[in-house]
């Protein structure tokens, strides 16, 4: 199916009416294909919980064969949990999977102590047994191998260690691989930071495009990173799509959201194939692809559809308007980065502990890094904003602490 994007537009003016017959078609041909075991991707979010409520209630058989995974990333907006939670077992019952990031099956090292033992091994002259011919890390595990033991015991005192049984959180994945700041064009390498430092150092065969040498220079002062979105939610959901024999899942994706959804629509359609491993072919279903937010909001309370108390949370925009939460999502999630109204903006009025918690973490001072040339802690603020002697007093290694409690807004 090829659809333009002046008839993607076109069906997106059509009336709500229209756009549940074209679900339902979708999701027909979604289930005709099956021949294993259908799913939802459910996310606690309006539109996943408007096309689970399309395919319980106009196919109620297939329903009750149909598995709903749910993706706790670990970073969940309380609302949406516990909503999805509730849903999960009034609609889904023995049906409804949560799935979670695995855990750690052996100690590792945090970022930090990584990077110590990369400098031990090129002060002994031993780095050679780590990296390939060409410069790159062999792996993360290859390094922490040829971590000597005093120094594991001492990083184990220090609390650089990340121990066995441990699950792959938000955090893990932000020091092992940086954080989600900037969208997923920006974020070209899903490699761990000691091994994009690695690359970086000792490598020669880094690419001779301009986008990409530009894209180094910024690696060599922040490591931003979409891993994450993998780690915490692909891979946890795709693990019990494998354990089910999942070969058809339903998703709420709307073509509206994102340029790329868009095109990926208008190439592809409502559904499309692929294949996984255990299973070929594997198919893609996204009935919702023509509707909007205005559809969803419409549909919820013509059909009076619950959903999570997340959307009734108020804030106040860069105009001063009072507006009621857009999205769902993870709560550490900073790719609109730069953005009027970005998700941080939203989340230091919504949820400001949660906000204090990730700045605090580090957020801030990648983001700092990020803005500041890779300076770590430069004067916040111009002697215009603030009394001058007050800002010259603030210690270098405290500005970041300084800035989050005094000028927050330079973070989101």
């Amino acid at each position: 199916m090829y659809m333009s994007f002046k008839e993607i537009i076109a069906e997106q003016k059509k009336p709500l009416d229209y756009k549940i017959e074209m679900a339902k078609k979708a999701i027909q041909r979604g289930f005709d294909v099956c021949r294993s075991q259908a799913a939802i991707a459910f996310s606690g979010g309006k539109d996943s919980t408007v096309l689970w409520h399309l395919i319980k209630t106009y196919f109620p058989e297939q329903h009750e064969r149909t598995a709903v995974i749910f993706g706790n990333t670990g970073v969940e907006y309380p609302e949406s949990l516990k909503f999805a939670r509730g849903l999960g077992k009034e609609w889904g019952g023995d049906n409804f999977y949560e799935a979670t990031p695995e855990r750690l099956k052996k100690d590792g090292l945090k970022y930090e102590a990584q990077k110590q033992v990369l400098e031990h091994l090129v002060d002994t002259g031993e780095i050679s047994k780590v990296l390939k011919p060409d410069g790159k890390l062999k792996t993360t595990q290859a390094l922490e191998r040829a971590c000597p033991p005093e120094m594991w015991e001492r990083f184990r005192q220090e609390g650089l260690i990340w121990k066995a049984g441990v699950m792959k959180s938000y955090w893990w994945c932000a020091d092992q691989y940086g954080y989600p700041i900037l969208g997923k064009a920006a974020s070209k390498l899903k490699a761990r930071r000691i091994n994009i430092d690695c690359f970086l150092r000792f490598s020669e065969t880094s690419s001779e495009k301009e986008e990409l040498q530009k894209y180094y220079d910024i690696l060599r002062e922040v490591k931003i990173s979409q891993a994450c979105c993998d780690i915490l939610k692909k891979e946890p959901s795709e693990r019990i799509q494998a354990e089910l024999r999942v070969d058809v899942i339903f998703k709420g994706l709307m073509a509206e959201e994102s340029h790329t959804r868009k095109v990926n629509f208008s190439t592809r359609g409502y559904l499309f194939k692929s294949k996984r491993k255990y299973v070929d072919p594997f198919y893609h279903c996204n009935p919702l692809s023509i509707w909007t937010d205005a559809d969803i909001w419409e549909y919820i309370h013509r059909f009076s559809v619950p959903y999570s108390p997340l959307y009734d949370l108020a804030y106040t925009d860069d105009k001063g308007n009072e507006c009621k939460m857009k999205r769902n999502g993870c709560i550490g999630c900073y790719t609109d980065y730069g953005r009027k109204n970005s998700h941080m903006y939203v989340l230091r009025q919504t949820h400001p502990e949660r906000w204090d918690a990730v700045m605090n973490y580090g957020m801030a001072a990648e983001i700092q890094r990020l803005r500041c040339g890779g300076k770590d802690a430069p004067l916040p603020v111009s002697a215009k904003d603030y009394d001058r002697l007050s800002v010259l007093s603030v210690l270098p290694e405290d500005r970041i602490d300084w800035m989050i409690d005094h000028r927050p807004c330079a973070f989101d």
